[in-house]
C-alpha cells in the first residue's frame, strides 16, 4: 500500500490528542494506506524531542519550514496556536502537502479566506479542519437521524459549550487568553464547536446572529510554566484581551432560531458541549459529558408512550463503532481523533475532500466575526456573508 508520512507542527495538549489519533487509527481501522508518524515540530528542541519520545514520533525538529520542504512528508498536521495556522497551512498546501488544521481555522476571516483559497487551488491535495466532535459516534448518528427526517422540520436549536477552567481569578494568563495568539476567547475556542456542531447536524447554515461577549476577569497573573488548560503563575499581572463568555442568538437558513452559549465560567461544568434540536416530529439531544448516548423524543408515538428515550450509541451499526469494542463498552474523548485520521486518510486515497473542509471552517469563522461585530453594536443583528436565509 501507499505510505503517508505525517509531520505534526506543535505539540502540547492538542498535540497529545492528535498523536493518540495517529497511533490508534492505523491499528483499529483497515486504512487504505500505511501511516508513519515521521516528525513532530516545536520551537523548543528539548520539548519537541520529549513529545516525540512519549508519543512515538520517529524524530523531532524545530523549524517547520524545513520540515514542510522535505520530500518525504505527505501530511502536515497543524496544532499550533491560531496566530500561525494560516502561515503554516498555506505554506504546506503550496508545497503539495495534505493538511489537517486545528479549529478555529484562523484568527480572522481574512486569514480563513486565504486558507480556503489555497486549499481550493491545491490540485490533488486535501485540507481538513479538526472539528473533532463531529466524529463522536453519537453526534454523527444525530446528524444521520436528522437527515432521515426523524425530527421533521427543524423549528429551534439550543447549543452551548460550558467549561469552568477560568472561574479561579488566579488562573495564569495562558496564550488562549491573549487575542494576538488566540484570536478570541471562549467564543472562538469552544463557541466554534457549538456553531460547527449546529451547522453539521442540521445541514443548515447560520445566516445571522445577535450577541454579546464579555470578559469577566480582566487581569490575570503572568504565566510561569503551563501546559494545556493548566499552569503556574509568575510575578506580575497582564491584561486578558479575549472574551470569557459569549451568549448569542442565531437564525438558521430555514428561518429557525438557535440559542448559543460559550463560557469558561460555568462553575462545575468541565467540558459540556450540548445540542438539542426540536422539530415538527420530535427532538434529539446530545451532551458531551455523556458522550455515548443520545436523547430522542418521538412526537408521533402514542400519547401514553411519549417521553425522551436514551439511545446508547455503542452498537456496531452506529458510526465508527464497529472498529472498537462490543456493545456497551464505552468510547471516550480520544476516539474522535482516531476517527478524524480515518476519514482524512480515506479522503486522501479516494481523492475526495473529507469534512470539515476549509470552506466549512471559513463559514464558522464568519459567524465568529459576526458575533464580535454584533456585540460591539449593542447586540444588533449581523448577517453572515454567503448564508442567505429563506
Amino acid at each position: 500500500m501507499t505510505t503517508l508520512r505525517v509531520a505534526m507542527i506543535g505539540h502540547g495538549f492538542m498535540g497529545s490528542a492528535h498523536s493518540v489519533g495517529w497511533r490508534q487509527a492505523p491499528r483499529m481501522f483497515s486504512l487504505p494506506a500505511d501511516v508513519e508518524m515521521a516528525v513532530v515540530v516545536g520551537r523548543k528542541p528539548e520539548a519537541a524531542a520529549a513529545a516525540a519520545e512519549q508519543w512515538g514520533w520517529q524524530e523531532s525538529a524545530s523549524d517547520w519550514r524545513e520540515v514542510i520542504a522535505r520530500d518525504d512528508i505527505d501530511i502536515v498536521d497543524v496544532v499550533t496556536p491560531g496566530d500561525s495556522h494560516a502561515e503554516i497551512a498555506i505554506a504546506a498546501l503550496k508545497a503539495g502537502k495534505h493538511v489537517l488544521c486545528e479549529k478555529p481555522l484562523a484568527n480572522s476571516v481574512a486569514e480563513a479566506e486565504a486558507m480556503a483559497q489555497a486549499a481550493a487551488a491545491a490540485t490533488g491535495v486535501r485540507a481538513m479542519v479538526g472539528f473533532t466532535y463531529r466524529r463522536v459516534p453519537a453526534v454523527t448518528f444525530l446528524r444521520d437521524l436528522i437527515a432521515e427526517g426523524v425530527v421533521g422540520e427543524i423549528q429551534q436549536v439550543r447549543a452551548a459549550y460550558r467549561q469552568d477552567w477560568l472561574v479561579d481569578p488566579e488562573m495564569p494568563l495562558a496564550w488562549r487568553l491573549q487575542k494576538e495568539h488566540a484570536g478570541s476567547g471562549a467564543l472562538g475556542d469552544i463557541g466554534a464547536h457549538a456553531i460547527d456542531t449546529t451547522q453539521f447536524v442540521t445541514g443548515l447554515a447560520v445566516s445571522a446572529v445577535s450577541g454579546t461577549i464579555e470578559t469577566i476577569v480582566k487581569q490575570r497573573p503572568l504565566l510561569g510554566e503551563g501546559s494545556g488548560l493548566s499552569g503556574t503563575a509568575a510575578d506580575g499581572y497582564g491584561e486578558v484581551t479575549v472574551d470569557d463568555v459569549a451568549i448569542f442568538t442565531g437564525r438558521l437558513a430555514n428561518g429557525a432560531l438557535v440559542s448559543f452559549e460559550a463560557t469558561r465560567f460555568a462553575t462545575g461544568r468541565k467540558n459540556q458541549l450540548t445540542i438539542e434540536v426540536s422539530g415538527t416530529k420530535g427532538a434529539l439531544a446530545f451532551d458531551l459529558e455523556d458522550l455515548n448516548s443520545l436523547q430522542f423524543y418521538d412526537r408521533t408515538a402514542p400519547a401514553d408512550r411519549q417521553g425522551f428515550t436514551k439511545i446508547l450509541v455503542t452498537e456496531g451499526v452506529h458510526p465508527y463503532v464497529s472498529a472498537w469494542w462490543p456493545a456497551g463498552h464505552m468510547l471516550g474523548y480520544e476516539h474522535g481523533f482516531s476517527h478524524q485520521v480515518k476519514d482524512l486518510i480515506e479522503g486522501i486515497v479516494d481523492g475526495t475532500d473529507p469534512h470539515g473542509t476549509f470552506a466549512e471552517g471559513l463559514a464558522v469563522q464568519r459567524v465568529l466575526e459576526a458575533v464580535e461585530v454584533s456585540s460591539g453594536r449593542e447586540s444588533a443583528w449581523v448577517s453572515i456573508p454567503g448564508a442567505t436565509p429563506k
